[in-house]
């Protein structure tokens, strides 16, 4: 396993895919959820990070917010640039650990999954980056499938889903010493097959509720922490 999977993870296949399985319909209802937790002011500035294709971005933009869009992944970012009314977003090709914005935002959001990736120091760093570049007071949303109570309630060791004309087989395996989800990732389309390696660290429901607090927020949860739900949503009130 690469220690730094993620800087060409999302390439080919995987981000054609990513792009194609999320409805208009699905973005607007997670837009409504963002823009209700985040409680942001009128027209304020958000952080979306990482971006990915910038389907939540563009929603947030659309309802009147300025918006930052941040990604690793220049695919993603090619794409997120020829959508419509993409102009309304301004997109950073940077690492989501790189936040040169000393309290600039009203609110930021890290949602999917695309929190866990680095090593405990990394994971550490991108928290402290967030709450660096935020207002005091704004709020962070963190969603996350890697919280152990949760994750390991609902693992499979191997799962298809069809999503248009891809077809996608994840294979996972957990790692209890390492608390660490080791995953590879295949995907099918039209005679092409392309496999990725991905690896998240995952964390007890209070380490990573400390983690959080410890980078500089008050802490809270979204929603009640419901035993079928596959994510659980932390809000962090920047200190």
């Amino acid at each position: 396993m690469n220690a730094n999977w993620w800087e060409h993870f999302f390439e080919g296949l995987s981000v054609q895919l990513w792009l194609e399985a999320m409805s208009a319909e699905q973005t607007a209802h997670e837009a409504d959820r963002l823009e209700e937790q985040l409680a942001a002011p009128a027209r304020a500035e958000l952080l979306d990070v990482p971006c990915g294709g910038g389907r939540l971005s563009l929603a947030l933009a659309g309802r009147g917010y300025r918006v930052t869009g941040v990604d690793l992944s220049r695919e993603f970012l090619a794409h997120a640039r020829t959508r419509f009314n993409a102009d309304c977003v301004t997109w950073e090709h940077r690492d989501m650990r790189d936040l040169p914005w000393p309290a600039r935002f009203d609110g930021a959001f890290c949602v999917g999954n695309s929190f866990g990736y680095f090593d405990d120091d990394g994971n550490a760093a991108f928290l402290r980056a967030v709450a660096a570049s935020l207002k005091p007071g704004a709020r962070f949303i963190l969603e996350t499938p890697m919280v152990i109570e949760q994750l390991l309630r609902h693992l499979h060791d191997r799962r298809w889903w069809k999503v248009g004309e891809f077809y996608l087989l994840v294979a996972n395996e957990y790692d209890h010493n390492r608390s660490r989800l080791e995953i590879e990732y295949t995907f099918i389309s039209n005679g092409r097959t392309e496999v990725r390696q991905g690896s998240h660290r995952a964390f007890t429901f209070d380490e990573l509720h400390d983690l959080i607090h410890d980078s500089g927020f008050d802490v809270s949860l979204a929603d009640p922490w419901r035993r079928e739900s596959t994510t659980v949503t932390f809000v962090g009130t920047r200190r």
